[in-house]
């Protein structure tokens, strides 16, 4: 792993999540994605060497529609970079980890993405992220 590349944040209302952020932070959000895959509307913004991802369910069926309705907005998962995603995404399962899906695909902020169960890693949904530039 190479580092957090970014936290994600469920949120219900984009528009009132970004001015949030921006306050918080002291800066505007740097870009927004839709993730027709996933179902989600997503908002970047940056923090030193990582960023915060916020996501908004674009559809009621989507995963983070689901999360928020059973947890409530909150954190959701968090990110790490990784060199070769297939690779870790081998070496994680052969030490126990228990991949979402094993083959990545095609993720925000361009991006090859893959998640591991968080009932294998505390309760804590983990993403690897590879760098698709």
């Amino acid at each position: 792993m190479l580092k957090i590349d970014h936290i994600g944040i469920a949120v219900k209302n984009m528009s009132e999540s970004n001015e949030l952020f921006a306050k918080l932070l002291g800066e505007s959000h740097y870009k927004i994605e839709a993730v027709e895959s996933e179902k989600v509307a997503t908002s970047f913004f940056r923090i030193g060497e990582s960023k915060i991802e916020l996501l908004e369910a674009s559809d009621p069926e989507s995963p983070i529609a689901k999360f928020i309705e059973k947890r409530g907005e909150g954190i959701h998962h968090i990110a790490f970079e990784v060199s070769d995603i297939k690779a870790e995404i081998e070496r994680l399962e052969s030490l126990g980890f228990q991949p979402i899906n094993r083959e990545p695909k095609r993720g925000a902020d361009n991006k090859l993405v893959a998640f591991l169960h968080p009932k294998s890693s505390n309760g804590v949904l983990v993403e690897l992220c590879q760098d698709m530039s």
